[in-house]
């Protein structure tokens, strides 16, 4: 019985102990969990709370119309250099409206441009709407609504902007989200009617890059032919002045052909008097008669 009891005892304690570190681990991992789990939710809190404030900036019409035209600032800066655009120009005559940014398009007189003007529009208020939709009815109205929107701007850039021959005849209109431009193009005919009635093209971030690639290759192409024709017009004065150098070389062999038939007419004397000169070297010399004639 006591070899049993001490038994049970060890056993108890032994036990005991294991029991006690098995849980005081697993309460560590459980507590370090629960310490992740806290700061993941501290963190999603804090992005909650950016995503309010963002959600108010984007609220004031101000500060909206601000950060649209910043994005587009940035996508011009981007491809095009900075004398191929222009900022707040007042493009049609007559006319206080001043555009927020247009393309300096080569003009048919040297030195002046033809204007493309680029506005940036953000109908945050309608986009929202249709992703927060509840019941199909509400969605066709959130849709209706975006479309009378985009419309009305369209039309404001139209007769506030699009003066030819200053500007170009169409001009573009530029919403800063793709999720916007997705939403507009999904819209049966108004791209069409955008285009033909007001003469104004929708683009997204993506589209207007792509449109400004375009336009860059051109002005690459534009400038490969304006250094052509200068090289064409240095060309053409360097073939002038070689057609001289031709007449003044042809002069110049002339004169060289005189100069060389004097040369080998003075050669043929030359070699006439050392022929004459050998002769006389070769004649005998009478000392005597000469001094004899000398006496008499």
């Amino acid at each position: 019985e006591k070899q049993l009891d001490k038994m049970r005892v060890t056993v108890d304690e032994k036990l005991h102990a294991t029991l006690e570190k098995r849980l005081g681990e697993s309460f560590k991992i459980v507590s370090e969990r629960l310490e992740v789990v806290h700061k993941g939710l501290g963190e999603m809190q804090n992005l909650a709370t950016g995503v309010g404030d963002l959600k108010k900036v984007l609220t004031n019409v101000k500060t909206r119309g601000t950060w649209g035209e910043v994005q587009l600032d940035r996508i011009l800066e981007q491809i095009l250099s900075p004398g191929q655009y222009s900022k707040n120009v007042a493009v049609k005559k007559n006319s206080s409206e001043r555009v927020e940014f247009a393309i300096n398009l080569p003009g048919k007189c040297e030195g002046k441009y033809v204007f493309l003007p680029i506005d940036s529009k953000f109908p945050i208020e309608d986009y929202q709407k249709i992703v927060d939709f509840k019941d199909e009815t509400d969605l066709s109205t959130a849709i209706k609504q975006l479309e009378t929107r985009v419309k009305l701007e369209a039309k404001n850039i139209s007769d506030k902007y699009i003066s030819p021959p200053e500007t170009t005849d169409f001009a573009i209109l530029f919403l800063p989200t793709e999720g916007l431009y997705s939403e507009v193009l999904r819209m049966p005919g108004l791209f069409d009617i955008l285009q033909t009635k007001y003469r104004v093209i929708v683009a997204g971030p993506w589209s207007l890059a792509a449109i400004l690639n375009s336009l860059q290759l051109g002005f690459k192409t534009l400038a490969i032919e304006k250094r052509s024709s200068e090289v064409w017009q240095i060309l053409g004065s360097v073939k002038s002045e070689f057609s001289k150098f031709g007449i003044l070389l042809d002069k110049t062999h002339k004169k060289l052909t005189e100069a060389s038939n004097v040369i080998e007419d003075a050669s043929r004397k030359t070699r006439s008097i050392e022929r004459k000169l050998d002769r006389v070297e070769m004649l005998p010399v009478n000392t005597t008669n000469i001094l004899g004639n000398n006496k008499d």
